[in-house]
């Protein structure tokens, strides 16, 4: 009778047991897939930037406004570069500056990723291939971008070409070493289980083998967008034509030709302003969707 006793007893403790369990991963899933209200995001992602950008401001004033920085010629006043932001929204520029460059950096970048993905896939899997070209990819992602305009200057003359052409340089070694880095990471049972499941080659590849190794492709495309609109600005800067029309690089080379330096200022923000747009509105949303699809996103 003690014996049934202590059995019953023990079923009822596992099964409470398992229902702490059970519980806990529940909650753990609702952390992971919940989201804030507005005011939680905005206080946590938008106020935080914001703020620095208003004491970003008030540091640079102060700079002049107690003549720690007197020469106008090296350091123009806020008020001088928001002129400058006015005057080209006036004269209906100001759009056509950052179309100009980011409709070719968009556009690059997306020949590079077509170019880069399936070059990183067979670096990956082909062993010999990875022998011989792997190291020339390393060795291209550390050249710097401002060496390939001349070289494509001379090649492929004062149009847009050229300028892809330095995008492509400049973004396809990045995107391909990114997908070699996931592709290595992925732990052989997953492309063993997947085998057994009869997803092999072309099939295996896009179910198995890309999923696993989103987390490191996504790194080199972000490096990739990176490496791309730096060579752009490089290649705006060098390479000008009346064909090519004003981008921001061209932009920034104008204003140092006139040694206005509210002018430059302008177009150095606005190549920030594209670089942390581009990032929010593109690779954030693609990263989080990453991190919640594997859990790793928890609620704070």
């Amino acid at each position: 009778m003690a014996s049934t006793e202590t059995k019953a007893g023990a079923a009822v403790k596992d099964k409470d047991e398992r229902g702490d369990l059970e519980a806990g991963l529940d909650a753990l899933e609702s952390s992971v897939t919940s989201r804030g209200s507005f005011g939680v995001t905005f206080k946590q992602k938008v106020l935080p930037p914001l703020i620095a950008f208003a004491v970003l401001i008030v540091v640079w004033q102060s700079l002049i406004s107690f003549d720690i920085v007197t020469d106008p010629t090296k350091l123009p006043t806020p008020s001088d570069v928001w002129g400058e932001v006015k005057n080209a929204w006036l004269q209906g520029t100001l759009l056509d500056y950052i179309w100009t460059s980011v409709s070719r950096g968009l556009l690059g970048f997306l020949f590079a990723l077509a170019i880069g993905t399936p070059l990183g896939l067979v670096v990956a899997r082909v062993r010999f291939i990875r022998a011989a070209i792997g190291p020339v990819l390393s060795g291209l992602q550390s050249l710097p971008s401002v060496a390939w305009v001349p070289p494509a200057v001379i090649w492929l003359g004062l149009n847009n070409s050229m300028m892809y052409a330095v995008i492509l340089l400049g973004a396809v070694p990045s995107i391909a070493n990114g997908l070699v880095s996931g592709v290595d990471q992925v732990p052989p049972l997953f492309l063993r289980a997947g085998r057994t499941m009869g997803a092999t080659g072309l099939k295996g590849t896009w179910h198995i083998l890309m999923p696993a190794a989103l987390p490191g492709y996504l790194a080199g495309l972000k490096q990739g967008w990176a490496f791309s609109w730096r060579s752009l600005m490089a290649a705006e800067i060098i390479a000008s034509s009346p064909d090519l029309g004003v981008g921001l690089g061209q932009l920034l080379e104008n204003g140092r030709n006139a040694s206005s330096m509210s002018m430059v200022f302008l177009a150095i923000f606005l190549i920030l302003f594209v670089g942390i747009a581009i990032d929010l509105l593109i690779f954030s949303p693609v990263e989080r969707w990453v991190l919640r699809s594997r859990g790793l996103l928890v609620k704070s």
